[in-house]
């Protein structure tokens, strides 16, 4: 989905659902809202250019200017997902 300032739409991340963005101009500005405080400790995630996830984006690994933090996340079969699947038991 692309949001802009022209389209004016936003998106709904649902709780423990993962998310990534991509600027595609320079200076721009992402504001986000959380369901609760900020807990660092909390945080997880996947490393945005893996090929399992299947997301076409619009430039290369190269071109991307990618935060230390998000640049050493695990693939998504490396990750060590805190979800369980299926019933308990």
């Amino acid at each position: 989905m692309e949001l802009s300032s022209d389209n004016w739409r936003q998106l709904l991340v649902p709780k423990g659902f993962a998310h990534g963005f991509c600027t595609l101009q320079d200076d721009t500005q992402v504001a986000y809202k959380l369901s609760g405080y900020y807990e660092p400790a909390a945080e997880g995630g996947v490393l945005w250019s893996d090929p399992a996830l299947g997301i076409d984006w619009p430039l290369s690994v190269d071109e991307a200017i990618v935060s230390e933090k998000d640049a050493v996340l695990p693939l998504l079969a490396d990750l060590a997902s805190p979800f369980m699947f299926g019933a308990p038991g």
